[in-house]
């Protein structure tokens, strides 16, 4: 199918089905089997093993890899770490790294015990500060970049980032979980590799554990590929196939979640038990210039710090009763969790910060449940 004057919107839709031909299905469909009918030597493209490759992935490798302007199909994996490991097994062993003071704290744990274990030189920079990271720049192998960041929001010049990181010869990773290919397309900008958390928005009702890495590049490609085979970071077809339904509705369930963020951010911030709300949808966010000219919308996560500390954040949380307290986001639910409660999170994210994942319920019914429990965690203070 010729795709290149649709919209994102439209590609979730349409992109990875099967060929239109009289009788056939509208949908791709599951195939159950770990091996596949095989003699002599192996024939590129043929199904031979599962764990070298499955029908039910190249639907949604297809439509991914459309999403995010790709030309060749998105690779997916056992989760989301499998793919943040995969991406860092392009680094050479004693390579050096360059990771964001604030990411998903897993990959941070991850980056580190490579050090140990790899000899990767692991360098961390606030990758909203140009500067800084032109700083570490020589002798760079990757750079890993979020924007958003998880937890902290902030957003990243990645053009910019891309442009500097390139000139010094590195590769550069972006985590696109949190924006979506809806929100940004990486690849455009001209990073080399693009990481997902398929288990988030992507496939968007928490029911499924996947990750996925899109690249443009034959050559990583075909690394990324050979990590996926040799350390069996393989995606079951279930899963698969439920990752690729829920992406058929993608652009329906961000946008009602991204509208119901921007109201609750606004309200949030004038809430007299509040301190602090970041979203780049936000006026007075350190963010919000670079991301109204970077991305197509704000995004669907909040971090909130309640008036009253760690304390406060934990008693917001025991208080709601429609948000759910939880570590993951994405889901069409709405979820909250107080993200130093990980003794792995970043310790300059504030102890008190609140992760808010918003979901597509009605907004007033959020917005009244977590109005509620700012109230009952101030009453706990008096």
């Amino acid at each position: 199918m010729d795709t290149p004057d649709l919209s994102p919107a439209t590609l979730a839709v349409t992109a990875g089905r099967p060929d239109r031909e009289p009788g056939a299905p509208v949908n791709a469909g599951v195939v159950l089997s770990s091996t596949y009918v095989s003699q002599g030597p192996p024939v590129p493209g043929e199904a031979m093993y599962t764990r070298y490759d499955a029908p039910t992935w190249h639907p949604f490798e297809e439509a991914l890899a459309a999403l995010e302007a790709s030309p060749l199909p998105a690779l997916v994996y056992s989760s989301g770490m499998a793919a943040v490991a995969a991406a860092f097994s392009l680094v050479p062993p004693g390579g050096r790294v360059v990771v964001p003071r604030h990411a998903y704290q897993v990959t941070l744990v991850l980056a580190h015990e490579l050090a140990a274990t790899r000899g990767l030189e692991v360098v961390t920079a606030d990758l909203h500060d140009l500067d800084a990271v032109a700083a570490v720049l020589p002798g760079t192998a990757l750079v890993w970049a979020e924007s958003p960041t998880n937890p902290m929001l902030e957003v990243a010049d990645l053009p910019a980032i891309v442009a500097a990181a390139h000139d010094a010869g590195a590769l550069v990773a972006v985590d696109n979980t949190f924006a979506t290919p809806l929100g940004q397309r990486p690849l455009t900008f001209g990073a080399d590799v693009v990481v997902h958390s398929v288990t988030k928005a992507l496939a968007g009702h928490s029911d499924v554990v996947l990750g996925a890495v899109v690249t443009g590049d034959p050559d990583l490609r075909s690394r990324l590929d050979a990590y996926r085979r040799t350390h069996g970071a393989i995606a079951g077809p279930w899963e698969v196939w439920l990752a690729l339904r829920g992406l058929r509705t993608l652009a329906l369930r961000v946008a009602r979640a991204q509208a119901n963020a921007q109201v609750l951010a606004e309200r949030l911030a004038a809430h007299p038990d509040v301190v602090e709300v970041r979203y780049p949808g936000l006026p007075g966010d350190p963010g919000h210039a670079l991301a109204a000219r970077q991305l197509d919308g704000f995004g669907t996560i909040l971090g909130v710090r309640p008036a009253g500390g760690a304390q406060a954040a934990d008693d917001v949380v025991a208080a709601v009763r429609l948000w759910v307290p939880a570590t993951s986001l994405g889901g069409v639910e709405s979820m909250l969790e107080r993200r130093r409660r990980f003794a792995t999170e970043s310790p300059t994210v504030p102890e008190d910060l609140l992760r808010l994942s918003v979901g597509i319920e009605d907004v007033e019914d959020l917005w009244r449940d977590l109005d509620q429990a700012l109230r009952a965690a101030r009453g706990g203070r008096d």
